[in-house]
């Protein structure tokens, strides 16, 4: 893997496009009323055990 590969996968970029993409499957799926996946919660900040408990 190149340098520059790397540096835009572990830099800004990368985080800034993991980031995006854990917003977008949380609202996909709590739009569609399921239960976001616990990785995409942790991406975001979101703790995924009190996650449950917010109430609309």
């Amino acid at each position: 893997m190149s340098a520059i590969r790397k540096s835009v996968r572990t830099g800004f970029f990368g985080r800034a496009f993991a980031v995006l993409g854990a917003a977008n499957a949380v609202s996909a799926a709590v739009e569609a009323g399921r239960r976001p996946q616990a990785r995409d919660l942790k991406e975001l900040g979101i703790d995924p055990t009190s996650f449950g408990q917010v109430s609309r």
